[in-house]
């Protein structure tokens, strides 16, 4: 049966698309890989927030206040970052392991619905299994982390 469905809505292209794309794509990589990027990017996030932090808590009268604010903007920036990655992958995985697909053929005014040929939804499914599974564990596991981080940063700022 011929899949009518336009190649960029395809949930299997998605997928592709989003594992070459810069952004997306590096949560895909090594864990040495990936912590290194998170590092970088927490310390360009630094570069915006620690100055900010310095505007707001003079860093020799509040040096606390100055650590804690700096930390907790690269943190929310870093979070914010993890945030999209999940929802992006979530979206296409959730396409992926749908039976049917759900698609627009020349606007948002015509969608049509697509069932899936069995030997498509079992392909689908085992890459949601064994290859986007690993991607979000790894994703809200690291978000669960600076999150569980900036509760600790604010319950030290409170603590002050």
């Amino acid at each position: 049966m011929l899949c009518p469905v336009p190649a960029e809505q395809r949930p299997l292209n998605e997928y592709r698309v989003l594992k070459d794309s810069w952004f997306f794509g590096w949560s895909t990589g090594s864990a040495k890989v990936y912590t290194r990027r998170l590092i970088l990017l927490w310390s360009l996030a630094w570069l915006v927030s620690g100055p900010v932090a310095a505007g707001s808590f003079d860093p020799q009268e509040y040096p606390m206040n100055f650590a804690l604010g700096g930390i907790l903007g690269s943190n929310l920036a870093v979070g914010l970052v993890l945030l999209r990655l999940v929802l992006g992958w979530g979206y296409v995985g959730d396409r992926l392991q749908r039976p049917t697909v759900i698609y627009e053929e020349t606007g948002w005014y015509d969608g049509q619905e697509w069932i899936k040929p069995a030997a498509e939804l079992d392909q689908d499914r085992l890459i949601v299994q064994y290859e986007l599974r690993p991607i979000l564990y790894r994703l809200r596991l690291t978000l669960g982390g600076v999150i569980a981080s900036s509760m600790l940063i604010i319950a030290l700022w409170l603590a002050q």
